[in-house]
């Protein structure tokens, strides 16, 4: 399918030119003339690449305004910035917004040409990409023989018989959107459609219209999420994100089941099973004045909650043998011999959790296929210590002094007591401390026994 290319541009001769540089390259174009006109065309349809000019009609940088509305929307959107009136900061606070590449006026056709090549080339690649990454997602097993994973199967073999709203609490990146397909699947609604709404990717402006659609002037329908999932389950994810009045309005949803699509007159009959997710702690948000306490009380009839990674660490070996096989299979590679016990893999707290070790091993895959195990040790102690520096730049650097050592400290002796299998007395003397004053620094530290 040949790819579409936005032209925003108010000068008419230059955007002319343009249009018909592209058309004659066989790409599909749709253009606008001012900023009002590029707004429309963007929320109508997104394009596969923008072509925007800085200045149009309603301020100095309105260009880059347009730009940051495409990235909210989809920042995979490559944006090709032109300007009669270039200068470097511009160029500059253009790539810093995500601009995909800066051209001035008058440009070579060319190049520009060269640009937009390129351009759709990378939103393909990432399409394709993410296309791969779903089809990965849905054929994922809950894999783990933690006592918290062993639970929550046998939470969802229960829920598998029952119509019941379910409430899953976890960190980011812990599964929470697999156990729910996980539900669906096994439940009486599996044929009917599995729909996600992501309380944390919306515009703020844009959540009614995405639960209950709307009824346009014209008389066409927008169907909105509760439609869609009809028969079938919808998931909502990290719900706790969603504006309290928008709470409100779900809350008298489940209360009536019943609605009205924005600008309409009738109401709409609700048959859907809803699951909610977050990983937010909910009663806190709730003393906080954030999320509606009854709506909580309705949504929360099941409740599972996923550890992070770092608390279920006899699930890591099982997980990167599974990701090992599953990539490997998808990429049509060799199979990846990689070490579950790699001390590096364990002692890490993968605040990323699961996916972020999905992720190792996928990188893993595209940069040591050879299975060169040195090559492969290199990349796990690398990326593990990035995220690592990244993690301990963001908390230790905004705390005071005293707080960042004792954080340093407890990570450090519990990394040193996992080491040792929770042997305190192996422990005190890898560290050079005596038993009974490291017993007491762990104490202090709130550093829980391992055995």
């Amino acid at each position: 399918m040949s790819a579409e290319i936005l032209i925003i541009d108010d000068n008419p001769d230059i955007r002319n030119i343009i249009r018909d540089l592209i058309s004659e390259s066989g790409y599909k174009t749709r253009v606008a003339a001012n900023y009002s006109q590029a707004l429309k065309e963007i929320d109508k349809k997104l394009p596969d690449v923008a072509i925007i000019d800085v200045k149009l009609d309603k301020g100095d940088n309105d260009g880059i305004e347009l730009l940051t509305h495409i990235k909210k929307k989809n920042k995979d959107i490559p944006v090709i910035i032109i300007s009669g009136h270039a200068n470097i900061e511009m160029a500059i606070k253009s790539l810093k917004n995500g601009a995909f590449e800066f051209i001035e006026k008058p440009f070579d056709q060319d190049r520009l040409m060269n640009f937009v090549n390129r351009a759709v080339e990378n939103f393909n690649l990432k399409n394709e990409n993410k296309e791969l990454e779903t089809k990965l997602f849905h054929s994922f097993e809950l894999i783990g023989n933690s006592s918290n994973i062993i639970k929550i199967r046998e939470q969802i073999e229960k829920l598998s018989s029952s119509d019941s709203r379910v409430f899953i609490l976890g960190p980011t990146g812990s599964g929470k959107e697999l156990v729910a397909r996980k539900i669906h699947k096994l439940s009486k609604r599996k044929k009917s459609p599995f729909v996600v709404l992501n309380g944390a990717l919306l515009d703020v402006k844009k959540y009614e219209l995405e639960l209950f659609g709307e009824e346009k002037s014209n008389g066409s329908i927008s169907y909105g999420s509760l439609e869609k999932a009809t028969g079938g389950t919808l998931l909502i994810d990290e719900i706790s994100e969603i504006p309290f009045e928008t709470q409100s309005k779900i809350l008298r949803v489940l209360t009536d089941q019943k609605f009205k699509r924005i600008n309409g007159d009738h109401d709409v009959k609700v048959d859907v099973r809803i699951i909610c997710t977050s990983s937010k702690n909910i009663i806190n948000e709730i003393k906080l004045g954030n999320f509606h306490e009854d709506l909580f009380y309705r949504l929360n009839v099941f409740q599972i909650i996923i550890d992070p990674l770092s608390k279920r660490v006899e699930d890591i070996p099982l997980l990167v043998d599974y990701f090992s096989n599953k990539i490997s299979n998808s990429y049509n590679l060799k199979k990846l011999k990689i070490s579950g016990d790699n001390s590096y893999l364990i002692n890490h707290t993968w605040p990323g959790n699961v996916r972020e070790l999905r992720n190792l091993i996928e990188r893993i895959a595209i940069l040591a296929n050879n299975n060169n195990t040195d090559k492969i040790s290199t990349i796990i102690k690398e990326s593990i210590k990035q995220e690592e520096d990244e993690v301990y730049s963001e908390s230790n650097f905004s705390i005071p002094l005293k707080e960042a050592r004792e954080n340093f400290e407890k990570d450090y002796l519990t990394t040193q007591l996992k080491k040792f299998g929770g042997n305190v007395s192996k422990t005190a003397k890898f560290v050079g401390m005596e038993r009974s004053a490291l017993h007491r620094k762990l104490r202090d530290l709130g550093v829980k026994d391992l055995n």
